[in-house]
């Protein structure tokens, strides 16, 4: 098992492209000012036991050395022992939408986004409660079984976007029928499932099977994501920058795409569980929060990771070695080189 002591620190690594940039210009300057110097040929002549090849080498080297670096401040760690640790909490399965009405703007930045923000804080306040994750459209998958690593399921939920699913759709009866599924049914936790969507379907199965989950003690909630007021829904690109249209259907109309709340109320109700609305200003987690602790918290028995050992010395070591490695390397030719040089002249 990996973890980083200081996992912020690997956003240090986000310098890299600019070091890349800054590299990139200070090369094009130096020829710019060389160009200036004088006769092109007779500079060139001058320069002849220079190695554009190798101060290339000494420019990848520096780069891997503030990698390194980097990775040795955020301090990994190897997990190296294993042992059972007892703990207070429910069972949850969070089914977010991924359809294409989730990346609407009604709700900024747009629904697919704010609602993982949600999901993210949500974990952020958990301690000891089990969670999973689904991601569902026109079908259901699971995304993360249900687990008491936190920093996976921030990881998988990173991953999460609208084109990791090809059949598009909201099909919420899928979503809660496979959280069951994925649900230990024999461990005597309490289970809720919180389903994530705009809601945007005339999905009647969905009510269906909040009442089958309510009969196997399980409580759903629902989360709205969007505005009671129509909006479209953007394009983007391959790239994921947002292009100047939107989404039309098949007789070139724009889609307008708003929240259903009326299901939402249905579904929730069907599973003893709430209905909450997010907006601009705020995205019911509190209100969700108190739903979960009101839940009856069983101990149970999870294998953990419970002693973990540095790993920083490597990097740190590669580094070193790298910055040597820099410093004994010349800019100039090997004398073989010049003398092949010389030898065609």
């Amino acid at each position: 098992m990996l973890r980083y002591e200081h996992i912020e620190f690997l956003n240090l690594l986000f310098i890299i492209p600019c070091v890349i940039i800054a590299m990139i210009f200070y090369q094009k300057w130096k020829k710019k000012a060389i160009s200036l110097f004088g006769d092109q040929k007779l500079v060139k002549e001058l320069m002849s036991s220079f190695s554009k090849s190798k101060e290339k080498i000494k420019d990848i080297i520096t780069v891997l050395i503030f990698i390194l670096l980097i990775i040795a401040l955020s301090n990994p760690q190897i997990g190296t022992k294993m042992e059972e640790v007892k703990k207070e909490g429910v069972d949850l399965m969070i089914a977010i939408d991924l359809s294409n009405s989730m990346m609407a703007e009604d709700i900024q930045p747009n629904r697919l986004e704010r609602a993982k923000q949600a999901i993210s804080k949500l974990v952020d306040k958990l301690e000891g409660d089990r969670i999973g994750l689904i991601v569902f459209a026109g079908e259901a998958y699971v995304q993360l079984p249900i687990t008491t690593d936190y920093s996976a399921a921030k990881l998988f939920l990173s991953t999460v976007n609208t084109s990791i699913i090809p059949a598009q759709g909201t099909e919420i009866a899928k979503a809660i029928d496979l959280s069951i599924e994925s649900f230990d049914m024999e461990n005597g936790q309490d289970k809720a499932i919180i389903i994530i969507t705009d809601g945007e379907t005339h999905d009647e199965k969905a009510i269906e099977s909040a009442k089958k989950a309510k009969e196997l003690g399980v409580i759903i909630h629902t989360l709205g994501m969007g505005l009671n007021k129509g909006v479209p829904i953007p394009l983007y690109n391959k790239y994921g920058k947002k292009a100047d249209e939107y989404r039309k259907d098949r007789e070139g109309k724009i889609v307008i795409t708003k929240l259903n709340e009326a299901l939402l109320q249905e579904i929730a109700n069907a599973g003893k569980g709430i209905y909450i609305r997010a907006n601009n200003s705020r995205s019911g987690l509190t209100t969700l929060l108190a739903e979960i602790n009101k839940m009856e918290k069983k101990k149970i028995g999870t294998m953990v990771f419970t002693q973990y050992k540095d790993r920083f010395q490597l990097f740190v070591a590669l580094a070193l070695i790298l910055l040597f490695l820099d410093l004994i390397l010349s800019n100039k030719k090997s004398n073989w080189t010049n003398y092949l040089k010389m030898k065609k002249r």
